[in-house]
């Protein structure tokens, strides 16, 4: 599980460099977001939740199913649209209830 974040699209905040729990995102020369080492990534998604510019996606491999799928999230309310890319070119919205996902 990885990430892939997206140069042309970082603006450079560095927020999901405050939320790695690994400290595996960095700045390049240009101050956009990179991890160096991508298989160091433990997939727990916070730099995903926390990127206001869809920058950083979620790679959702085939050993869990994803077939090279990307995944991005989206916070508006109290809701969480998680919106899979796949590799066709599809995309499926996930909604999650932020107030209902911790009830059962």
């Amino acid at each position: 599980m990885s990430i892939v974040i997206d140069k042309n699209i970082c603006k450079s905040c560095g927020r999901c460099l405050s939320v790695c729990p690994g400290s595996l995102i960095k700045k390049d020369t240009e101050n956009k977001a990179f991890i160096k080492y991508p298989k160091d990534c433990w997939g727990c998604t916070s730099c995903i939740k926390e990127c206001p510019f869809d920058a950083i996606s979620f790679y959702l491999g085939a050993d869990i199913g994803g077939m090279g799928s990307k995944m991005t999230v989206k916070q508006r309310d109290h809701y969480l649209d998680w919106n899979i890319e796949k590799t066709d070119g599809t995309v499926e919205t996930i909604v999650i209830d932020k107030k209902e996902s911790n009830k059962y």
